[in-house]
């Protein structure tokens, strides 16, 4: 049998039949501790990005009902127009402004509409700014293409808030777009309205494109009011905004994402997505519909529960030692830093193999936080207590 090691010779191999731009893609360390951890026995998973509440029963039935009327064919390359519909009527009514459907575009889930952002802006020479830690899919995307990744790196005692200021700061003649996540990946954290709004603004002055992956901007918890780039912004003329169902709905799987932007520019994401997966799933374009269109009760209950996990878990990381927390305001991570100089990388593994308790090392989102760990709360409660019963003990014993 082969002894290659799926996980890491692929990616490494210099073979020469493979673009050199694969070698831009890092070793996801994400699946790399999943892999690890299915060779192990009785593991908790705080690493799992994806939520464990079921779809609502109305848009699982959405997806049977098209299967079972044949629509299994493709739709046009921008969508289904029932769901591009659908996203302009939420959208418009949700932030106060007219959208069209020839302002959306679907896609194979907001994976997709970010390879299509980045790559199809990414050149180089090109620089694009992106807080850290960011989603571990931003900085490769960019480079790939021979784009520079401007960092600017954000801390948990500060509840990883970015300084407007900073941002435009760093701004120069070279800066092409400004990537920004809100709810953040792998932070919680989201943006107030001031510090997005004066993102977009300056960067419309400047003529430098303002790329937001809102993926999570239903998990928004205590009541707060979501500060979209859509409310924020006096035209689509220089933002990108992409989002999803995956969290909202509990529809990951399902693979039904979005981009929104001016229609200029989705023309030109059409042709492109129509060279990289061509359409969105039918069937699971349907339950889309069925999700815009139907009560939303689910998001209610989902927020309620996430919430009551966030609380805990905040309390659990608090009781940890060396472990410094704060409160997210959304999704369902935290991102706690350990002391300074502690390789976080070092500590996931060790913490795997020692305790059985799956996180992600906080290299995975970035050169300037590898001295943090994720945990996601996307997992029972019963799951988070049961997880610190075994790292609190074992932090004790740490001596960094």
């Amino acid at each position: 049998m082969s002894s290659i090691n799926l996980d890491t010779d692929f990616y490494e191999t210099e073979d020469p039949i493979w673009n050199p731009a694969l070698l831009t893609i890092p070793v996801p360390g994400i699946r790399r501790m999943v892999n690890l951890a299915a060779t192990m026995d009785d593991v908790i998973h705080l690493s799992i990005g994806q939520p464990d509440l079921k779809p609502p029963e109305h848009v699982v039935e959405a997806a049977v009902d098209a299967l079972h009327a044949g629509q299994t064919g493709y739709t046009m390359d921008a969508g289904l127009p029932e769901l591009l519909e659908a996203l302009a009527d939420y959208y418009g009514e949700r932030y106060n402004r007219t959208l069209v459907p020839e302002n959306i575009m679907i896609t194979t889930g907001a994976t997709e509409a970010l390879y299509l952002a980045l790559t199809a802006t990414s050149a180089p020479g090109r620089e694009f700014i992106v807080p850290e830690p960011s989603f571990m899919l931003y900085a490769p995307l960019i480079r790939m293409n021979g784009g520079v990744v401007k960092s600017i790196p954000t801390h948990a005692e500060n509840q990883h808030q970015l300084d407007p200021q900073e941002v435009i700061d760093a701004i120069g003649p070279n800066t092409y777009a400004i990537v920004l996540n809100s709810p953040s990946n792998p932070t919680g954290t989201i943006y107030p309205r001031d510090t997005v709004e004066a993102i977009v603004q300056e960067a419309a002055y400047r003529g430098v494109y303002v790329i937001n992956d809102e993926v999570y901007d239903h998990l928004v918890y205590d009541g707060k009011e979501y500060p979209s780039v859509l409310s924020c912004c006096s035209d689509l003329d220089h933002v990108m905004v992409i989002s999803s169902f995956s969290k909202t709905f509990s529809m990951a799987g399902m693979r039904i994402g979005w981009l929104m932007a001016s229609q200029g520019a989705i023309k030109k994401l059409r042709r492109y997505h129509m060279f990289t997966t061509t359409v969105a799933n039918t069937p699971c374009q349907w339950a889309g519909v069925a999700a815009l269109r139907g009560e939303r009760t689910f998001i209610d209950d989902m927020l309620v529960e996430y919430q009551r996990r966030r609380d805990r878990l905040v309390e659990l990381v608090k009781a940890t030692p060396h472990l410094t927390g704060y409160r997210p305001d959304g999704a369902f991570y935290l991102f706690p830093s350990l002391p300074e100089g502690v390789n976080g990388g070092n500590v996931a593994l060790k913490l795997l193999r020692e305790t059985g308790v799956c996180t992600v090392a906080g290299e995975t989102f970035g050169d300037t936080c590898s001295n943090a760990l994720r945990i996601s709360y996307s997992t029972s409660l019963d799951q988070i207590e049961a997880a610190f019963e075994r790292i609190i003990p074992w932090m004790e014993k740490q001596d960094w």
